[in-house]
């Protein structure tokens, strides 16, 4: 894992070192045990500069130094991630005739680039965002792995390109355009993250996961080069051979990712993902060596920490646990808050953070469950799904005066998803057709309510827009056999890609953490993308074939276990701890002078979730976090 930043000027005026090094120094975080720099001057053409962060994790020697080139110095690579092949790209690029001259997994991007040309994104098997300088065709490339697991933020200016793996890096570029988009503002409030292509901020954007850029001569093009295909186009395997290949693909998406040169271990929450990793893991190294670490709530409708250790006894591994208690989340505030350089409303945010933080103190690589929920159909929401298929047969003067009016009559409960909690964001969900229905379950303001909140010039703006149109422009055209597998691919393309792998790589990488996904291993995901959707959620089983697959692996509690999100318990936090910052934050005056938020529907919020007549953690933490990045990251 590393930093990566960059810039090319059209005209060849020579790139300002005293920017390239602030913008790559800005991540230190991420790549403590070195740094590089690469200047090409531009008297034949363009001037490019590329400058690197490195986290040693595979040949700790110097010869991993980054910027790295190729044999003769005409291409040059920055780089962050892993590619897990790089043993067998290297071998049948030596047969090619390329000499390496390190050990690192890095190499084989600058050879593979002469080799293939864009065709090698599509052969790397791993994660990664990278910028290579090709000086022969005068062109600069960006590319982002299939999932979007590494970031890359970029914006394009009178022809010139600069590009960063996070925004902190870009605003230290002098042309930083440090407009707030308030479009992008809306979608933010609806998804509770900024979707990629778009960022927060007007004329910055981000690769999309599965793509590369090339810029050549002032002009860039955004090509995808991998997509993934959701649903079974014909019947599809056996049950009993599906369970052979799925245990042969996850078990070798593991064994790829033991490759390092640093200590690793296991993030091991007591689900059925992070427990199907260790349970693999366990058949291939012995459990006594292996490292596994959890985070654990006092408040016990959030606590799932005695799950990771019944897991963690039943294989004999080395455990870990933490207990977050308000004392120590009040304490890393301030780091969270300077680590959201875009907002991001996740609020389990803060347990992945700490978690990471005490896992670094004893292993640099971590693997993790990432992913499963995706492609096997996990979240609470694809029963919902079901259920809301019921539903629509009910009349809609029983749902506006009978069903509705009793929901909101539902006691208000803090605990964690509890019944008003679901039944309130069922029904609301309901006013939507499939598939936007499951993004207003899973976030905030949708687009009426987003009317009131803003100040009036704002919401005047905004009229008109519609931020869930992103979803219906990636989804339109794309043939999908049945409903789940279309909302597999919107999982897959939104809330994976733009709020899981994001989360994660911001909370891990703030500790010099490398984190790994075995489910997201493209060999294993386009083989379970295209099995039925029955073998995903079936009847009302999800994660039926995984499930199987475990079935001899793991204890009966934990295969049997509800599903239970990495969530913290802010309802009841609002109410003590954090309501000073509640107050203090979202003062009427405060409001009214920001000029972008309603300061009336804001004081409601507070007043009705304080006073017990809602809950509204969500709009809350929402509104907080977008408060809170104004305050550190926003226009002056």
């Amino acid at each position: 894992m590393c930093g990566i930043v960059g810039i090319v000027h059209r005209d060849g005026a020579p790139v300002d070192r005293k920017v390239l090094v602030e913008m790559r120094d800005a991540l230190r975080h991420r790549g403590p045990d070195g740094e590089g720099l690469y200047f090409e001057a531009g008297s034949l053409g363009p001037a490019v500069g590329l400058g690197h962060r490195r986290l040693a994790i595979i040949d700790l020697t110097e010869r991993g130094r980054q910027p790295m080139a190729n044999e003769d110095g005409t291409v040059w690579v920055t780089f962050n991630g892993e590619i897990y092949n790089f043993p067998e790209l290297t071998e049948e690029l030596r047969a090619c005739g390329h000499v390496f001259r390190s050990a690192t997994d890095t190499e084989v991007l600058v050879h593979g680039y002469e080799q293939w040309g864009e065709g090698l994104f599509r052969r790397l098997r791993g994660m990664f965002a990278l910028g290579l300088w090709d000086s022969r065709r005068r062109e600069l490339i960006l590319a982002r792995d299939p999932y979007g697991k590494k970031p890359l933020h970029y914006f394009f200016i009178d022809g010139n390109l600069v590009f960063a793996s996070e925004l902190k890096a870009l605003r230290r570029h002098p042309n930083f355009p440090g407009k707030i988009d308030f479009l992008s503002l809306s979608r933010y409030l609806i998804y509770e993250y900024v979707p990629a292509p778009h960022s927060i901020y007007q004329g910055v954007r981000k690769v999309p996961p599965g793509s590369y850029l090339k810029w050549s001569a002032g002009q860039i093009q955004v090509k995808a080069y991998y997509e993934p295909r959701v649903g079974a186009p014909g019947r599809g395997p056996s049950e009993r051979l599906a369970l052979e290949e799925l245990e042969k693909r996850l078990k070798d998406a593991i064994r790829c990712r033991l490759r390092s040169d640093v200590p690793l271990g296991v993030f091991l929450s007591g689900g059925i993902d992070s427990s199907a990793v260790v349970a693999l893991l366990a058949e291939l190294i012995p459990a006594r060596e292996i490292k596994t670490f959890s985070i654990g709530f006092a408040e016990l409708s959030y606590d799932e920490s005695d799950y990771a250790q019944e897991v963690a006894r039943y294989f004999g591994t080395e455990h870990h646990c933490r207990v977050l208690t308000p004392d120590t989340m009040l304490k890393i505030l301030p780091e969270i808050w300077e680590l959201l350089d875009e907002p991001l409303a996740d609020a389990s945010i803060i347990p992945t953070y700490l978690l990471s933080r005490f896992t670094r103190e004893q292993v640099t690589v971590a693997l993790g469950g990432d992913g499963g929920d995706e492609i096997f159909a996990g979240y609470d929401t694809f029963l919902a799904e079901v259920l809301a298929r019921f539903y629509q047969w009910v009349p809609v003067s029983w749902h506006n005066h009978f069903i509705f009016p009793l929901a909101r009559r539902l006691p208000v409960s803090t605990s964690y998803m509890s019944m008003d909690f679901r039944v309130k964001k069922f029904l609301e969900g309901m006013g939507y057709p499939h598939p936007f229905r499951q993004q207003v379950w899973l976030g905030c303001f949708t687009p009426k309510e987003q009317l009131e909140l803003f100040a009036q010039d704002l919401a005047q703006l905004q009229n008109g827009f519609d931020p869930l149109e992103d979803i219906a422009q990636a989804m339109t055209g794309r043939p999908f056999n049945d409903r789940i597998s279309a909302l597999i691919y919107f999982y897959l393309r939104f809330y994976l890609a733009n709020d899981i792998l994001t989360k994660v790589d911001l909370a891990s990488m703030a500790h010099s953490l490398e984190v790994r996904s075995p489910f997201l291993d493209v060999p294993l995901t386009e083989y379970v993308n295209q099995l039925p959707a029955s073998f995903k959620l079936r009847f009302l089983t999800r994660k039926y074939l995984l499930k199987k697959c475990l079935a001899a692996k793991l204890p009966r509690r934990i295969l049997e276990r509800g599903k239970k999100g990495f969530g913290i318990p802010l309802a009841e936090w609002f109410k003590g701890p954090l309501q000073p910052l509640l107050r203090e934050v979202f003062d009427e005056a405060e409001i009214k002078r920001q000029g972008i938020f309603n300061p009336q529907v804001v004081r409601c919020l507070v007043d009705d979730h304080l006073a017990g007549r809602r809950d509204n953690r969500k709009p809350l933490w929402t509104l907080l976090v977008f408060q809170m990045w104004h305050r550190c990251y926003g226009p002056g």
